[in-house]
């Protein structure tokens, strides 16, 4: 007979959404909270992130990673949130059942009143992109490299290549540079930056790291070991021009080539997923397709800063507090937000109405290509214009947020549908 046990509320994944999540549902009310993670130790992917730059949002402070979620650990053990850890979940139903593996104790089941899932996202691997040349070792993802480093205590190379210009690849650049290491170059196939410019900065250029744009590794050449990569230059569709290959001797790549959020149980669910995003389509509220089941975090779509993460986090963990107290609907009707012309993508994809008097709407986008002049994100339905925001200039790597003040409320509440689209300002 598989144990079964109840909790108000249950949080599978303990980084900075899901701590939120549990944080802000215990001191909404609800009793009995659990936090689920596979790790052994809360925290998430911030662990690992070592470096400054996270809660100039949240706290007014600039804090390393395990700093950042030290705090949230200290709000969860102060409220009495339980953590099951060292735990994996094998399924997630819309009757918010949760069945768990542990090596101590094997299969048991949870059952809740309520589901937040906060299982973070995944970085592409090697397979995922197509990388051909051999298979030697000495081939990481810029996370692993991170986690080797900062965590374990491991240099994985001496003579570095990265592909990718995100984020934790050009940290991981400075980060070995600081370590004795040689980073050769940071090549990427688009023609943009595609992670923060604050980093391209910080990380390559105080460094004197070259970035190579419309590059990318055509081969990689070893037999144990990685000992040289083949360098080409990309057309404007992306393909390859053999007559640029340049040959860079090295030890190690690293990967910094996109993240994925980690959806397996929410796709299980059958919950509506969004195609561009990867992730679940959800309200303003982060409640998806499925009533009592709620998202937060990267597995909505993948931040950029973990403040933004940690707030939707909290937002969540209210609005399911209020679903297990009975004082949300069910089946609401939800206004459509719809992203136009330049815009990839918008979250969350619908709003509430019964929230509108609550807080103002907070919506993130990003943009399919730079657009280094001034511009104008417009808000509009078919009652007409609901808000506009001049920005100095748009790119991919930098997620775009806007709030829509409470004093366009009452024209959303009248609208079938809100679409937002980017204007060049003249």
């Amino acid at each position: 007979m598989i144990p079964i046990h109840d909790y108000d509320l249950i949080v599978v994944g303990s980084g900075p959404a899901g701590l939120a999540a549990a944080v802000s549902a215990k001191k909404n009310g609800v009793d009995s909270v659990l936090i689920i993670d596979r790790d052994v130790e809360p925290g998430g992917i911030l662990l690992q992130c070592v470096h400054s730059g996270f809660g100039l949002e949240t706290f007014g402070e600039d804090l390393p990673g395990p700093s950042y979620a030290q705090r949230y650990i200290q709000d969860a053990e102060l409220l009495h949130i339980d953590f099951l850890m060292d735990t994996m979940v094998l399924d997630v139903t819309k009757d918010f059942s949760v069945t768990v593996s542990n090596e101590k104790f094997g299969i048991q089941i949870f059952l809740a009143k309520a589901i937040v899932l906060a299982m973070g996202c995944r970085e592409r691997s090697r397979a995922q992109i197509h990388l051909s040349g051999t298979r030697p070792a000495g081939v990481f993802t810029a996370g692993t490299a991170q986690r080797w480093v900062n965590v374990e205590g491991l240099m994985p190379g001496k003579n570095f290549v990265i592909l990718g210009s995100g984020d934790i690849g050009m940290i991981m650049a400075r980060r070995l540079t600081l370590e004795g290491a040689h980073v050769n170059r940071v090549v990427e196939i688009m023609p943009y930056l595609n992670g923060l410019s604050r980093n391209y900065v910080q990380c390559l250029q105080d460094y004197d790291i070259p970035l190579f744009l419309n590059h990318t590794i055509n081969n990689i050449y070893g037999k144990k070991r990685v000992e040289a990569v083949e360098i080409v230059r990309v057309d404007q569709n992306r393909k390859v021009q053999p007559e640029t290959a340049e040959i860079i001797p090295c030890d190690t790549v690293l990967l910094s080539v996109g993240l994925i959020p980690e959806n397996e149980l929410t796709r299980k669910i059958g919950v509506a997923m969004d195609p561009i995003t990867g992730g679940a389509m959800t309200d303003n509220c982060f409640e998806t397709s499925s009533p009592g089941i709620f998202v937060a975090g990267n597995v909505v779509h993948v931040y950029d800063l973990v403040d933004y993460v940690t707030h939707d986090g909290t937002i969540a963990g209210e609005q399911a507090a209020r679903f297990i107290q009975g004082h949300r609907k069910i089946h609401q009707k939800r206004i459509p937000v719809i992203a136009e012309d330049s815009l990839r993508y918008v979250v969350p994809q619908k709003i509430c109405p019964e929230t509108l008097q609550e807080a103002e709407i907070q919506l993130f986008m990003r943009v399919s290509f730079p657009m280094e002049y001034p511009v104008q994100i417009r808000a509009y339905s078919d009652q007409g214009d609901i808000f506009r925001k001049t920005l100095p200039y748009v790119r991919p790597g930098e997620m775009v947020s806007i709030q829509i003040p409470k004093t366009a409320h009452d024209l959303i509440q009248a609208s079938d549908a809100i679409r937002l689209q980017i204007l060049r300002k003249e």
